[in-house]
């Protein structure tokens, strides 16, 4: 459902652009609204949430699945946790719809889905793991590539299939384009901006987002 936000960006207590293919970790604080601002459309941007005293609690896809009800979120969902608590509900939304199940690229997934010369590219899951061991929000060093679960890919346009598969098409978003959530929780949040390059979810061309928080 498409809701506009009544923040105005002047007013961001936080406001970092994420360049493509980087990774951007932050702190949101519970009743802080956080934005993720798509500045040049149809950018994927590969999201893991974590309770931010807790890193065993984290996003759970399944379970925000099955209490929605549908596969894909937009505004009035809320994202759930492994211990099944609220972790963000989206409060706003101007691209309508967020894929759940497309998960992260990875150079094994490269490999597969597109050739073996494309093992060395750079992956959404190299950077969510570059930025667990030198991220400065990141404070449980102990968090390895088992901490890595099923992503959220905002912006990111995946249709099942009539046969239930999933096929990655052109994206839906575009310039300025924004998903908004209200934190339930403290949360830290694990951001890859997709560097892939190999299939349409951002036009083959990765661009910048706008990180963005209101207290």
């Amino acid at each position: 459902m498409l809701i506009e936000s009544k923040f105005h960006i002047e007013q961001a207590v936080l406001s970092e652009i994420c360049m493509a293919g980087e990774a951007w970790t932050g702190l949101v604080k519970k009743g802080q609204t956080f934005r993720i601002l798509d500045l040049k459309g149809n950018q994927a941007v590969d999201t893991l949430f974590y309770n931010a005293h807790d890193a065993e609690e984290r996003y759970s896809a399944a379970d925000t699945i099955q209490r929605q009800g549908q596969i894909y979120l937009t505004t009035g969902s809320v994202l759930y946790s492994s211990e099944g608590n609220p972790m963000l509900t989206i409060t706003a939304d101007t691209c309508g719809r967020h894929d759940t199940l497309g998960g992260a690229c990875a150079a094994e997934s490269n490999t597969v889905r597109y050739d073996l010369a494309k093992r060395p590219m750079h992956s959404c899951r190299d950077s969510f793991m570059h930025a667990l061991n030198h991220s400065e929000h990141v404070h449980d060093r102990s968090m390895t590539k088992r901490d890595i679960t099923a992503n959220i890919n905002f912006f990111m346009n995946v249709p099942v299939t009539p046969d239930g598969g999933l096929s990655f098409a052109d994206g839906i978003s575009a310039p300025g384009k924004y998903v908004e959530m209200r934190a339930e929780m403290d949360v830290l949040v694990l951001i890859s901006n997709c560097p892939q390059l190999n299939n349409p979810c951002n036009a083959y061309d990765p661009t910048p987002i706008q990180l963005l928080v209101w207290d």
